[in-house]
């Protein structure tokens, strides 16, 4: 064994420290002449020093003491390093909250892709609602080559890579005060939920989906769904359709039932995770209280079932939040706990945590913990990134995340878009022109205004007040319909009620999954300055005192 001494005593150094120094062979300087040599070089540089301006400087006493003169060494020391001096571009360089408006333009790449006008009467609301139908609720899905956007009972259909419009179709065949309560898009085909008041027998509204061409908008099925369940999957020739007791696939030639998973007797909380559905098992269903004591994993291809129960207790902890990469995670209110899709064995655990968002490219889930926007590793719960709430306005207005890039946007009449690179910790894209932007959720987290397999993002803008009353909104032109347009229809809407689906998240929280309703959405005051951390918004100015008739509502893509 070696020690430590005996280490120290093989690296000792060839030298020592005797009455010479030993400079090269042959060769043997006294130490005593050059401490004389150095002595007289220190002397003429302090002579000289004496005739200059530091002669006149006085030490007083620190000048015979060695205790002072260290004391004023250590003064003169900290006033170099407080004083502020000219470094190269400071004179370019405004801080980060001075800079807010002078960065808007020119310094970042444009993140707006294409904007279009939408159809319909829309107004801007007061507070951080922005741009909405004059008359109930819109909803927009992006994905698969096509922008979607309803109200009322009219879908639009838009080229998600140009903003080109391809159609628009209302839907017919139900009764008065049936609205759209849900649009998505899939490869080929966009479905739209409407909900209605049934039968009287019915305890609750109840739930049709439709499923229409992506090409033209022409109606290819309709089939009985949950009120908060929906398709799930789509495609040409099939849906996957939520109801309130089966999973169900439907063929879109024929209507026939290509395969169906019975769910229980009342709706059930669910989340899809790539081609998987996880459909809670829980005695009072999603509005209960009771513990969910097993998930329904259904491929949603095949229809092939795994009923995946917790290892470690009788239920799992918490509520069903969302599903990523094959884990569940479950929220409560001492924070958020993974559990393997596979075997249900606890993964990892993340005190005081609530969950946000997914962001599939990157492979990662979002979280807020404290007022921190952490990005995590689903499978592991290894921490990969974490924005400070300083940073991200304490996720207030951080609405969506896309390949490590956070989208905040300001409100108002200027309003702006900017892109916060969760890694680089800096706002990388910043777009202005965007008036009283309103960015759609799909709470269940299929739909909405981001593109879960890429990087765009919709939101609705209000370029041109209407000088009319408050209260008479003014319709906007219609766009001209291409080539492949099927029908034309201006939208109207009666006001539809929400409420938590079973698949959102359910933990109070002051960050992205709070800001985002369907009728609110929470943003900062200014524009954040590209190259740099966001700072603190500045306060909003009192809101309007009622809404206002937008002339010029548009459909506005965004690339993060």
């Amino acid at each position: 064994m070696i020690t430590f001494g005996a280490i120290v005593r093989s690296l000792r150094p060839g030298f020592s420290y005797g009455g010479v120094v030993r400079q090269r062979p042959g060769r043997k300087i006294p130490r005593r002449t050059r401490r004389r040599a150095a002595n007289r070089f220190f002397g003429r540089m302090r002579r000289r020093a004496a005739r200059g301006i530091l002669g006149r400087v006085r030490l007083g006493q620190a000048g015979h003491s060695p205790r002072l003169r260290r004391w004023a060494l250590a003064v003169v020391l900290l006033g170099v390093i407080l004083v502020p001096y000219p470094t190269l571009g400071a004179a370019s360089v405004s801080p980060a909250s001075a800079c807010r408006a002078g960065c808007r333009a020119g310094s970042t790449p444009n993140m707006v892709r294409w904007a279009a006008p939408l159809s319909g009467s829309w107004q801007v609301d007061p507070g951080l609602s922005g741009t909405v139908p004059a008359s109930g609720l819109a909803y927009v899905s992006v994905g698969d080559g096509i922008a979607a956007v309803s109200a009322g009972l009219t879908v639009t259909g838009y080229s998600a890579t140009t903003g080109a419009l391809r159609w628009q179709a209302t839907l017919t065949g139900f009764p008065a005060g049936a609205a759209i309560v849900s649009v998505r898009t899939w490869p080929g085909v966009v479905t739209a939920g409407v909900s209605y008041q049934g039968s009287a027998a019915a305890r609750g509204p109840e739930r049709t989906e439709v499923v229409l061409s992506g090409s033209a908008g022409v109606p290819m099925g309709r089939y009985p769904a949950a009120a908060f369940g929906g398709a799930v999957a789509a495609s040409a020739a099939s849906a996957v359709i939520v109801g309130a007791t089966a999973v169900t696939s439907y063929d879109n030639a024929t209507g026939r039932v290509r395969w169906q998973r019975p769910t229980g007797q009342v709706a059930q909380a669910w989340r899809t995770d790539g081609s998987s559905l996880y459909v809670a098992d829980s005695a009072g269903g999603f509005v209960g209280s009771a513990p969910v004591t097993a998930l329904r994993k259904i491929d949603l291809a095949t229809g092939t079932e795994l009923l995946v129960r917790p290892l470690e207790s009788l239920s799992f902890d918490g509520t069903f939040s969302a599903a990523a990469e094959g884990a569940m995670l479950f929220s409560s209110a001492a924070g958020v706990t993974a559990y393997s899709g596979l075997t249900g064995a606890t993964l990892w655990t993340i005190h005081g945590a609530v969950p946000e968002s997914t962001d599939p490219r990157a492979q990662r889930i979002y979280l807020t913990r404290g007022s921190d926007l952490i990005g995590v590793n689903p499978r592991t719960g290894r921490i990969s990134s974490t924005a400070s709430g300083s940073a991200v306005d304490g996720s207030a207005g951080v609405y969506v995340v896309r390949n490590g890039v956070a989208l905040g946007l300001d409100q108002g009449a200027s309003g702006d878009a900017w892109g916060y690179d969760i890694a680089a910790q800096r706002v990388t894209l910043a777009s202005a022109g965007l008036p009283w932007p309103h960015y759609f959720v799909d709470l269940s987290g299929v739909g909405g205004s981001a593109d879960p397999a890429g990087n765009l993002v919709v939101i609705s803008a209000c370029t041109g007040l209407a000088p009319s009353s408050p209260a008479q909104p003014t319709s906007s032109a219609t766009p001209t319909l291409s080539a492949t347009s099927t029908s034309s229809a201006t939208s109207t809407s009666s006001p539809a009620g929400t409420a938590t689906p079973p698949g959102a998240f359910t933990v109070p929280s002051t960050s992205l999954a709070t800001s985002v309703s369907p009728s609110t959405s929470a943003s900062a005051a200014s524009t954040p300055s590209p190259g740099t951390s966001p700072s603190a918004p500045a306060p909003a100015p009192a809101p309007a005192s009622a809404s206002k008739g937008c002339l010029h509502p548009e459909l506005v893509a965004l690339r993060l």
